[in-house]
């Protein structure tokens, strides 16, 4: 959306500011495939995928920066629950034993849960009561509104109530980082396509239907990976 405004009216901290915003997009954009590509665990996966975390902040930090001075409510309220798919991924990673009460949430991880959840709810009720108030992008405010609220709502009942399954950090940060590429790429359609078709809600969702059942495929396939081996007995 910012790239369908006269940038040349703009003043040059907020030009700045979108300079950083699309170079941290590109690298994040650019980082995700390397570090799904690379070992898991592994010393590239992790210099890569950290590197995509922090391309992902400065890409919600510099979004909020825009979306607040401009004012865009739309971009706003996305940029929180896009970003927070980066963070709970980035943050179960040393939440692995909660379960055994090895490690505890910080007042942060409950913070971030819920200005999420709220920023979420806001964006679901302004699509369905005000959807002028986030630029008449209705549906696909009510679709992001809800997708928030429910990684929200998991991540918050996870830190109260640790799941039993050993690897549940697993399932967490791979579906994390998924989603939040899924966000990038709403973001690159939003730009490229955007300029032909507009704001039509497929321009925005699509990332979204493909990405989501990923997830779920993927989800599914290491659960199966994971499961206990069971011994047949012996005759």
């Amino acid at each position: 959306m910012f790239a369908h405004m006269a940038h040349h009216d703009w003043p040059m901290y907020l030009r700045v500011f979108l300079m950083i915003h699309i170079a941290c997009g590109v690298l994040a954009f650019v980082c995700a495939p390397v570090a799904l590509a690379t070992v898991k665990g592994g010393p590239a996966h992790r210099r890569w995928g950290k590197i995509y975390f922090w391309a992902m902040a400065g890409v919600a930090a510099t979004a909020l920066v825009l979306s607040i001075m401009l004012p865009i409510v739309f971009l706003a309220l996305v940029a929180v629950f896009s970003f927070y798919a980066a963070y709970t991924a980035y943050r179960v990673l040393y939440l692995k034993k909660l379960a055994q009460g090895i490690t505890k949430p910080k007042w942060y991880d409950w913070a971030a849960g819920g200005v999420t959840f709220l920023a979420s709810l806001a964006l679901a009720l302004f699509g369905a009561f005000r959807p002028a108030v986030v630029g008449n992008m209705g549906i696909v405010s009510i679709v992001f509104g809800f997708l928030g609220m429910r990684l929200a709502y998991g991540t918050l009942k996870m830190l109260w109530k640790p799941p039993a399954e050993k690897m549940f950090w697993w399932y967490r940060h791979m579906g994390g980082m998924i989603g939040s590429y899924i966000a990038a790429m709403t973001a690159f359609s939003s730009v490229n396509l955007g300029q032909f078709f507009g704001n039509a809600w497929w321009v925005w969702l699509w990332p979204t239907m493909i990405g989501v059942p990923v997830i779920f495929f993927w989800t599914a396939k290491y659960k199966k990976k994971f499961a206990p081996k069971t011994v047949a007995p012996a005759a």
